[in-house]
């Protein structure tokens, strides 16, 4: 009978989702809110799908459950929709395809937003023959006759996969003719595996098959389900109900009545509906967020990239050069006084002591430069190691990114941190030293001046006295210089060594800022994305 009542505004209980769902829910709303700048709006779509589906549903009425019938041409599903009704509601005959358009029953008053969502017309919406023994067992049930998912009519199929999408459970109608249908298997039982636990699955028209030759063919059918990958809800197991009855004698409509009716009562159909629809989401984000192994950047690798950078910006050379200057200006002020003219007089066209030249020849600059792109590259490499294609690109691209200007960088921090100019520190015994070898000079000259005073007839002759002040002076400087610079060779490396860690220090935390930090950022992402799709699937991790 058509549903006349009035479109006044009822009062409905909205739909509660459990506390795992609304979990799951949560983490794939989040999980897309994360990944929109890093995928693709078509890897993205199925996911806000299924968002937007599960908000929408939410506001509609918890009370109702709203379930398809779906089935072939011939099949006789609008039969066993009337069936289930108690009144002729759906034409059927010979007439192909019989169902044109979907018509909706509602067993109970409040289920006007959920049809509406459908996009039924009033004009198609119906009420079942009342029962006359009180509240019906249906009650609750919002019951879909969809026109035949084999019509020649494109319309016809448009709108099966489009309620299809929405409502909360189906019931599958097949023939004994038609129920290995490649099309029904490939296009929809297949690809609706995970929903197994609102679906229906019913064998009609058995009254056309000998008793034993129905149960042959009933038993080939949860075959072919089991191989489409359908959990058969067979001892007690959760899975698709499948059934074997007579839309038109009757026969065993009694049976899937009183399954439907302990379907709506328990209330869980659209729960279980949205998580499917989510479990089938998160399979098929799978490539874009799984991995198999361990993704990062170790230590070892920050480490080599940071070594890189160093031998980009020639530390190691820095620091010998300044252990150079450093031994240098130790035997310069140590020195005799002889031997330091001489290197005076060798070293006037060099360097000022503890200057590093500059790097002005070009193929240094581009060797240099070849080093830092390719420690780039090395670091992006393993970063992106192991990671869905989508994120590893992200992590090469942001690599990239901050590795443009990193050689410049590179050089002006050479010239800031490298080797300081002038001369370098000298320890507390220097001054010593110097006194010493000072002494060492004074004796010279005295014993010189000795010698002269003697040879001019000024002084008395005594050859050893003079003799043995100059050969003190003369053995005693070298003497004195050697052991300077044996003394400054501790001191010496110490000072190269932390002009070397200095610039060290510098070329890695230029690298970090540019290189390296974006980098984790990238993984840190990754991470946060794959912890919430741990949750979409219900793993937690």
């Amino acid at each position: 009978m058509t549903d006349n009542r009035s479109a006044a505004p009822q009062t409905v209980t909205p739909l509660v989702y459990d506390g795992s769902l609304r979990s799951r829910l949560e983490a794939l709303r989040e999980l897309v809110g994360l990944s929109r700048t890093r995928l693709d709006s078509r890897t993205l779509s199925e996911a806000g799908r299924v968002l937007d589906e599960a908000s929408a549903r939410r506001r509609l009425s918890g009370q109702h459950t709203v379930i398809a019938i779906a089935g072939a041409t011939g099949s006789g599903k609008s039969q066993l929709f009337n069936a289930l009704a108690g009144v002729t509601i759906s034409e059927t005959g010979v007439r192909r395809p019989t169902t044109a358009a979907p018509i909706a029953c509602s067993w109970s008053d409040g289920a006007a937003s959920l049809i509406e969502r459908l996009g039924i017309p009033p004009r198609l919406r119906r009420r079942p023959l009342p029962t006359g023994d009180g509240e019906s067992p249906l009650r609750g049930l919002v019951l879909i006759d969809l026109p035949d998912h084999d019509s020649a009519a494109v319309q016809h199929r448009r709108h099966v996969d489009r309620i299809l999408a929405l409502v909360d459970a189906v019931i599958w109608v097949v023939d004994p003719e038609k129920y290995a249908d490649a099309v029904l298997h490939e296009r929809y039982l297949r690809p609706m595996a995970a929903h197994a636990e609102v679906m229906f699955v019913v064998l009609n028209q058995i009254d056309r098959l000998p008793v034993d030759a129905a149960e042959q063919v009933l038993d080939d059918l949860r075959r072919l389900l089991d191989e489409d990958g359908i959990a058969l809800g067979e001892y007690g197991e959760p899975g698709a109900t499948v059934l074997a009855l007579s839309a038109l004698t009757g026969d065993g409509v009694g049976e899937l009545r009183e399954a439907l009716g302990q379907f709506v009562s328990e209330r869980g159909a659209p729960n279980r509906r949205i998580a499917a629809d989510v479990d089938i989401a998160a399979a098929r984000l799978w490539p874009v967020y799984a991995t198999q192994r361990r993704t990062g950047l170790s230590e070892q690798a920050r480490e080599e990239f940071s070594d890189r950078l160093a031998d980009a910006v020639g530390a190691t050379a820095a620091g010998e050069a300044a252990e150079r200057a450093w031994l240098r200006n130790a035997n310069r002020a140590c020195g005799t006084p002889w031997l330091r003219l001489w290197r005076w007089y060798q070293d006037r066209g060099e360097p000022t002591t503890g200057r590093l030249p500059g790097r002005t020849h070009s193929d240094e600059e581009a060797t240099a430069r070849q080093r830092v792109e390719q420690a780039v590259r090395t670091v992006a490499d393993r970063a992106s190691a192991g990671l869905p294609a989508p994120w590893a690109q992200a992590v090469r691209e942001a690599a990239v990114r901050g590795s443009q200007g990193l050689p410049e960088a590179l050089d002006e921090l050479t010239g800031r941190a490298g080797v300081p100019t002038g001369r370098p520190p000298r320890p507390g015994w220097w001054p010593a030293a110097v006194l010493v070898q000072a002494s060492m000079t004074i004796l010279q000259f005295l014993g010189g001046l000795w010698l002269l005073g003697q040879i001019i007839g000024v002084m008395a002759p005594n050859l050893g006295v003079p003799v043995l002040l100059m050969l003190i002076g003369i053995v005693g400087g070298p003497l004195i210089e050697w052991s300077c610079r044996m003394a400054a060779r501790g001191p010496a490396r110490r000072y190269g060594q932390e002009a070397e860690r200095r610039l060290r220090e510098a070329a890695s935390g230029c690298g970090r800022a540019r290189v390296l930090d974006p980098v984790a950022a990238e993984l840190l992402r990754y991470r946060e994305v794959r912890e919430q799709y741990g949750r979409v699937v219900g793993t937690g991790r």
